[in-house]
């Protein structure tokens, strides 16, 4: 029987197996006071992407299909982008290796690097809504021009006289 997509289009290659596409997780980290961790896991959960989806102290991991798990991560940040962060995990939750009931509890690895980066998330959130509000600074705005053989000049003569 010949593969059919979502749309019922036909599927290209027929006879070749389809290659599973691959699987990756994203950590969702949330300092926002609009958007609370379980208003974000409630979202992707009516989205009805096919992702697991773990809520942590910080935020969320998100496993599944590389595509949905961008486009989920992607919407998720749309809610309040400049206080929605999202960072590549290594494994999967729950994965063994990283399975806090198999090595015997403490801490994850890379727990603590990421709570030092969680407490400076409000200040780079600031910062990007003030970005947002007031424009790139003056002088990011200057247009590039060729300077000047005699205020090159001038330049190295200050420099040399110093």
């Amino acid at each position: 029987m010949p593969g059919k997509s979502h749309s019922g289009q036909k599927l290209a290659g027929e006879k070749k197996f389809m290659k599973a596409e691959k699987e990756i997780t994203k950590i969702i980290v949330i300092s926002s006071e609009k958007v609370l961790p379980v208003d974000a896991a409630m979202k992707i959960y009516e989205s009805e992407f096919p992702v697991t989806v773990k809520e942590t102290c910080f935020g969320l991991i998100v496993t599944g299909p590389e595509t949905d798990v961008l486009q989920v991560t992607e919407e998720i940040r749309q809610l309040d982008k400049n206080h929605i962060f999202v960072k590549d995990r290594g494994f999967p939750a729950g994965d063994e290796r990283r399975c806090r009931a198999v090595r015997g509890g403490g801490p994850r690895p890379g727990f603590h690097f990421l709570r030092e980066e969680v407490k400076m998330l409000p200040a780079i959130g600031e910062a990007l809504d003030e970005l947002e509000r007031k424009g790139p600074p003056e002088e990011l705005k200057k247009q590039k021009s060729r300077l000047k053989v005699s205020e090159l000049e001038r330049i190295i003569e200050t420099e040399l006289a110093r």
